[in-house]
């Protein structure tokens, strides 16, 4: 549903309005505070410590506050809750037939505020069409149709791309995560909705995969470098990776450069192939100077010509032909044996 002015207003007044129909002011207020329709949204403590009453009598209220506001809706014609109904059923067809709170909210509302997501969960928690989750440890803040699924089985349709997602080992895309989940999926956006409530799934540039994964859910400064080089499949530059680090879109993604390249020396991960420019160590590429890669080249098979020399180390980095060859003269390991041919002095290199 596009956002207007005239939406989010029409939603803000059905809330008033069925508020307006709880008689006693601290069943309104307990209410209030625990949606967060007044401010943030409080926890059960929070609301009996304000009002000097047991968390347990918070929560009895509240339940038989919701109750009675159902019951009502159910037995008198309410036209403008009706409206917002049917636009949030709409709304969670459009998404899949479930999703997080503050994503079915910016959906609606344009926006995830707190008092639009407690407007948005306020009205699902009186629908009898909806049923909202509980956000823990486990699992986001959701709503439900009810028609096809239930807290529970949205919870379980989770853990089980979870567990799919462990086997196969690495991100993958949702047509492809569609195809493994199987089930009774009709369409990727399904898999992609039950996968959103988990807290333990993520997903980056249509890849997806556990939360754990840095592919998919970069979390510090090399993990994101490690996501656009790897994109990128190819060596780049420092200047390049710095760019592309702080256009892409992370969270958190307040980068400095200096940080940039404070992990690209740390990091095993990246290795230096050139002037400033790195690849990574999963294409094969190993840290060490160019005397290094000769060294290497020569211990595994020698002597060699020095054209043949050249090749192999501008396959590993990206130098000058003239750098190569300085080393090859320059460097005490490494000696001729013949014309333009060259092996390592495995004393001198010790």
């Amino acid at each position: 549903m596009a956002d207007t002015p005239t939406t989010k207003t029409e939603f803000d007044a059905t809330v008033r309005r069925i508020l307006d129909t709880i008689d006693r002011p601290r069943e309104r207020e307990v209410i209030e505070r625990r949606f967060g329709l007044t401010g943030e949204r409080e926890t059960l403590e929070q609301v009996g410590e304000t009002m000097g009453i047991t968390r347990e009598r918070v929560r009895q209220i509240e339940k038989a506050t919701l109750i009675r506001a159902k019951l009502s809706l159910d037995d008198n014609k309410n036209p403008q809750f009706d409206a917002a109904e049917i636009e949030l059923v709409k709304a969670l067809h459009e998404l899949g037939r479930a999703a997080r709170v503050d994503v079915l909210t910016k959906h609606l509302m344009g926006n995830d505020s707190v008092k639009s997501k407690a407007i948005v969960t306020l009205l699902a928690e009186l629908s009898s069409k909806t049923i909202t989750t509980i956000e823990n440890d486990r699992y986001f803040a959701a709503v439900v149709l009810t028609e096809t699924k239930d807290d529970r089985a949205v919870k379980a349709d989770a853990d089980h791309i979870i567990e799919v997602l462990k086997k196969h080992g690495q991100p993958i895309t949702l047509d492809k995560l569609h195809k493994l989940v199987g089930g009774s999926y009709e369409h990727p956006d399904e898999v992609a909705a039950a996968a959103s409530v988990s807290k333990n799934i993520a997903t980056l540039d249509g890849q997806w995969g556990l939360a754990s994964w840095p592919m998919v859910n970069p979390r510090n400064i090399r993990d994101k470098i490690f996501v656009v080089m790897n994109k990128e499949g190819k060596p780049m530059h420092f200047n390049a990776i710095a760019t592309a680090v702080k256009s892409a879109n992370f969270s958190r993604n307040k980068i400095t450069e200096q940080a940039i390249h404070n992990e690209l020396i740390k990091d095993p991960r990246f290795i230096l192939v050139g002037r400033g420019i790195y690849a990574l160590k999963d294409w094969g590429y190993e840290k060490g100077s160019i005397a290094d890669v000769i060294a290497k080249i020569l211990r595994e098979e020698s002597p060699l010509h020095r054209e043949e020399i050249v090749r192999r180390v501008l396959k590993t980095r990206q130098v000058r032909e003239a750098t190569v060859l300085l080393n090859l003269q320059n460097k005490p390991q490494f000696k001729r044996v013949a014309k333009a041919q060259y092996a390592l002095d495995e004393e001198t290199a010790k």
